[in-house]
This record gives structure tokens, sequence and C-alpha cells, in this order.
């Protein structure tokens, strides 16, 4: 059974500051990976430490997208975030944050 995506409210200034080919890019790649199994661990989707800013990161090239998964009653997927990585640091937003 697929899960269902949601996008908090918040993650639409994030796509504001993303070219139109990098939120294509997160919105096909987030229905590919995280549609089915979003909780198993891959080479570019991995569980975060327990004090970031969600409990799981999809990498995408240097896209990131932030996440939570919801398995009862329903399962969702919550999209807290989206950013670009630069060097270090990831920029979500107009915020730039260390991971």
């Amino acid at each position: 059974m697929a899960y269902r995506i949601e996008y908090r409210p918040i993650v639409k200034l994030h796509f504001r500051t993303l070219t139109a080919r990098q939120r294509s890019i997160v919105l096909d790649s987030v229905d590919e990976q995280l549609s089915y199994e979003p909780t198993v661990i891959t080479r570019n989707r991995f569980l975060m430490r327990p004090d970031s800013i969600a409990t799981w990161e999809l990498r995408i090239g240097e896209l990131r997208v932030y996440y939570d998964v919801e398995e009862d009653p329903e399962q969702v997927v919550y999209i807290l975030s989206v950013g670009v990585k630069e060097g270090n640091l990831v920029r979500i937003g107009t915020e730039v944050i260390s991971p």
C-alpha cells in the first residue's frame, strides 16, 4: 500500500528559493522514493541524529528533503523541509543550518 505524501505549509516557502527544475526534481523524487517503503535505509535515504530537524533525510544530488513517517493509523510521509546543500551547510528557504 502506498504512503500518502503530505507537504507542510512551510515547504511552499522553501520551494520559492529553488529553481523550477529543482522543484520538479524534488517532487518527482519524493513521489518515486517515498511512496513505498520510506523507512528503508538506502544510499540516499537515512535516519538522522535524534536532535535533527526531522527523523529522515532524502538526498537528491545537492538537494535535501527532510521528512517524518507515520505508520498508524494511516501511512503518511510528512515533508517538513526542503533545502540545498552548500558545502557543509544546508540552505532551507532563507535560513542556513548545519545538519
